[in-house]
């Protein structure tokens, strides 16, 4: 019996989540390491970049072949953004954050890169091709969260993103997308699986480049 779609795609990506858990802001996590400047910095970007996945989200939604697919993501665009949004709202308050200041702050590179990839593949691609290059913001961040879960964070703010995104709750909803994205796949023409490979490894990039972006505090050079 052949391997789910989805479990090819994460092992195509196996260096790129090695390289994520390795990274100094994921670790800095759990030995409460990261600096307060940089996970303020990648809180307001990743509120920016929320309102853009949620965009996304709803895209995806729009072009599902059925109601089933059309109902679950339009779920998620509003489920997973407003709990998200809700972790960074309560996070910014303890970091003295103005929220009002999110909407002046400009995205980073990084940040802008993302978004805009994101937007013009669930525009320009297939339906399948969209929910791949969906799927590893979803998938990542719950396989970091429960990878942290076990290791815990002397800092309280910390954990509470580790509890958030390694939780039941927001696990929940990235299993109806896995077991989606494999029911989907069952159409695919091989092009299409390709460009979805492609797209799934080409935002699993963009995943650990966000959190180096965060780190880094990444600023535009002109």
């Amino acid at each position: 019996m052949n391997d789910p779609f989805t479990a090819e795609l994460w092992r195509g990506i196996a260096d790129v989540y090695d390289a994520i858990l390795a990274h100094p802001f994921v670790t800095g996590l759990t030995d409460g390491s990261l600096p307060h400047e940089s996970f303020a910095f990648y809180v307001v970007q990743d509120a920016l970049f929320l309102r853009r996945y949620a965009q996304a989200l709803a895209t995806v939604a729009s072009r599902a072949p059925d109601t089933a697919g059309t109902e679950m993501f339009a779920r998620h665009a509003a489920g997973i953004v407003a709990v998200e949004m809700t972790l960074h709202e309560s996070l910014m308050a303890e970091l003295d954050i103005d929220p009002a200041s999110v909407d002046a702050a400009e995205e980073a590179p990084t940040t802008l890169a993302y978004t805009s990839y994101l937007l013009a593949a669930v525009h320009g691609g297939s339906y399948g091709e969209g929910v791949g290059a969906v799927l590893p913001c979803y998938w990542i961040y719950w396989e970091v969260g429960k990878h942290l879960l076990g290791r815990g964070s002397p800092n309280p703010r910390y954990q509470r993103w580790i509890d958030t995104y390694g939780g039941d709750e927001y696990g929940n909803d990235v299993r109806e997308v896995i077991a989606a994205t494999d029911e989907l796949s069952h159409d695919l023409s091989p092009f299409e699986r390709e460009r979805v490979r492609r797209h799934f490894r080409a935002t699993s990039r963009y995943e650990w480049m966000f959190w180096d972006m965060g780190y880094r505090r990444q600023s535009w050079p002109l």
